[in-house]
């Protein structure tokens, strides 16, 4: 009897932004050491109050972090980042239970 492993990933967000960071770093926009050194003081930020779960909090330093290295490398500034948040959180919100969030188009 094989088992199924378990997912790298608990919800496809999560993925989607590690994979934006891959691709970001890849194409040279950041290197990876300078990535690790901003998401390292992030996760020490986010620790400070409570223990992390090393899920959903994970990936919130993660996205926060890589937040700080879009606005620190001149990638986006602070209202695109503003403005896909509303816009990915109002699409969060009015999608129905279990369907893919997707962002209207533009």
């Amino acid at each position: 009897m094989s088992s199924r492993p378990e997912p790298a990933f608990e919800a496809p967000w999560h993925a989607q932004v590690f994979a934006l960071t891959v691709a970001l770093n890849e194409a040279g926009h950041f290197s990876w050491t300078d990535w690790a050194e901003t998401f390292g003081a992030t996760l020490k930020r986010h620790g400070l109050n409570r223990s992390l779960d090393g899920w959903e909090d994970y990936f919130n330093a993660w996205l926060d972090a890589l937040e700080s290295m879009l606005r620190s490398h001149d990638l986006a500034d602070e209202t695109a980042i503003e403005q896909m948040r509303a816009a990915w959180e109002s699409a969060y919100l009015s999608t129905p239970h279990g369907a893919p969030v997707k962002l209207p188009t533009i």
